[in-house]
């Protein structure tokens, strides 16, 4: 992973490079959608809520794994409650 740093502003190029591969295909699905009869705000307005649901769905997991690793390491006797 590459990193730039321009004072106090930080650059990682691999999500940049990961938004400008899923912004060709994201554009494609947007005007897919549009042909196919929804307007440019129905689409986005979807494609917005789609976009949000993933978000929380991923955050989710990451909560429920850190709460799992949690309770391995309280089991294992590591932690003390």
């Amino acid at each position: 992973m590459e990193k730039h740093s321009f004072g106090l502003m930080t650059i990682d190029n691999s999500k940049q490079d990961c938004r400008q591969t899923l912004a060709a295909a994201f554009k494609a699905l947007s005007d897919e959608a549009v042909k196919a009869g929804w307007s440019e705000g129905e689409v986005a307005l979807a494609l917005a809520e789609l976009a949000e649901a993933h978000v929380a769905e991923v955050g989710a997991k990451v909560i429920v794994e850190g709460f799992n690793q949690l309770q391995l390491y309280a089991a294992s006797g590591r932690l003390k409650f």
